[in-house]
């Protein structure tokens, strides 16, 4: 999926919304011709008809995007090979019935989709809170295990569904949250250090080298023609991350957009 369409189904979902709301002021409209006949009660259909009207205005917004961000993109190649040859991944969530995270290359082609698992893939785990990383081809090649309660934990696992390590938060009253990264044997091997009022998590080492960046509000200006909001968040990578390091990293997105929202 290319960017472009990721806008034309927004537009749809509008589109679909709008549809939907018009079905109440319909039932309204035929009650009271049959039953009421009253003008007042006509009244009752106002509400309806302008969030119908609201939400066709949105998806003839996002419409108007994607044929631009199409126009824009031509004829133009995948120039990555894969999820983990990025350093920089754009963000974009989807509430839909399965809500889901998509993963942009700058390029505009699809990096990989974030969703809750839907069993098949996890016969051998057995997790109740599992989430799954695709890659573009639909291939499974993270998982994350949630584990809630006072100290959340989230368990990284690759494609063979070997133990990468955690995300660990723990709550320390009214003071901020400690948020850090352990390996596979449960050495703390770097932390978050965040803000509290918008969305910028930095990953740092114990030297404070930052390991990788989620963050909202920022994002160059050479991507706007496939890219026109300019607060789409960005996750960003040091270069020299090993691909299990940025599973691990992905974890931000976990807790940012499916347990803190």
């Amino acid at each position: 999926m290319k960017i472009y369409e990721y806008y034309r189904d927004t537009a749809n979902i509008n589109l679909n919304g709008s549809i939907a709301a018009l079905v109440p002021a319909i039932i309204i409209v035929v009650g009271n011709l049959y039953f009421f006949k009253s003008n007042e009660v006509m009244l009752l259909t106002i509400p309806f008809l302008i969030y119908s009207l609201i939400l066709f205005q949105f998806c003839l917004f996002r419409l108007r995007q994607s044929i631009s961000i199409s126009r824009n993109m031509g004829e133009a190649k995948n120039s990555y090979f894969s999820l983990a040859s990025a350093r920089n991944l754009l963000v974009f969530y989807m509430s839909t019935p399965t809500v889901r995270i998509y993963l942009y290359f700058p390029d505009g082609y699809l990096a990989g989709v974030l969703k809750k698992h839907d069993g098949k893939w996890l016969d051998r785990l057995k997790f109740r809170k599992m989430y799954v990383l695709y890659n573009s081809e639909e291939e499974p090649i993270g998982f994350y295990k949630v584990k809630g309660g006072s100290v959340l934990k989230i368990e990284v696992y690759n494609k063979e569904l070997t133990y990468l390590g955690c995300y660990k938060r723990e709550s320390n009253g009214f003071l901020k949250d400690k948020k850090e990264f352990l390996d596979q044997t449960g050495k703390p091997i770097g932390f978050i250090q965040g803000s509290t009022t918008f969305m910028d998590e930095k990953v740092l080492d114990h030297s404070h080298h930052q390991l990788g960046r989620l963050r909202r509000g920022w994002m160059p200006i050479s991507w706007s023609p496939l890219f026109p909001e300019p607060n789409t968040p960005v996750l960003s990578f040091r270069e020299v991350l090993l691909e299990k390091d940025k599973l691990l990293e992905m974890s931000l997105l976990i807790n940012e957009y499916f347990i803190e929202r």
